[in-house]
């Protein structure tokens, strides 16, 4: 199982149909999809900015970010199989599907150590990949990434959020951070293409 997280920002980028198309041709079976926040979540983060409420609030309403940017992923590619649990995620790769997750469960009642900024959709796809096991990590980004950069630079730099950088060094699988327009580097690896295996 792989977890393929969508940053946020690929909302309105005329390559997302072609990730889409990419990971449910390719991926089923395999792929759970984590989708990020976008501007959905920055609008979240406007509006408490704006009020001065707390982080429980922000928190749940990020949540819905993500949930939002999934159900888009989904109208764009009906293929994408719409999960709302660990379960029906095994369920949907089972069927040799391409999952996309709606998190609704990560909403919270109260404070915990991560209902903050702090850790964002990159931390949140990361601990789900820990809890599916999964053999693979992939975040796709619209920034340019450094390949000579360590996890905990990318921290610094806002590539990845600050408590991602804290996890992934314990991660038992790969963590790759792709560029939007390496579509087919995904797509290599996908097909396990020793070259891409190596990086």
């Amino acid at each position: 199982m792989w977890i393929v997280k969508l940053g946020g920002s690929l909302s309105v980028d005329p390559v997302l149909p072609d990730w889409l198309e990419l990971l449910t041709s390719l991926g089923g079976g395999r792929v759970t999809v984590v989708s990020g926040g976008g501007t959905f979540a920055d609008e979240v983060r406007r509006i408490q900015a704006h009020w001065s409420f707390g982080d429980l609030a922000a928190h749940n309403m990020a949540v819905l970010a993500m949930v939002q940017f999934a159900y888009q992923l989904h109208a764009l590619n009906p293929m994408l199989q719409l999960t709302t649990s660990k379960a029906e995620i095994r369920r949907v790769l089972h069927k040799g599907k391409t999952a996309v997750w709606l998190p609704f469960e990560l909403q919270r009642d109260k404070l915990e150590g991560d209902t903050n900024w702090d850790a964002t959709s990159d931390s949140i796809a990361l601990d789900l990949a820990r809890k599916l096991n999964a053999e693979r990590l992939v975040l796709v980004k619209s920034c340019l990434v450094d390949p000579e950069l360590t996890v905990g630079q990318l921290g610094e730099a806002g590539i990845v959020d600050r408590r991602f950088a804290t996890l992934a060094g314990g991660a038992a699988f790969p963590i790759e951070i792709l560029h939007k327009s390496e579509l087919g580097r995904m797509r290599s690896l996908l097909l396990g293409d020793a070259r891409y295996e190596a990086l």
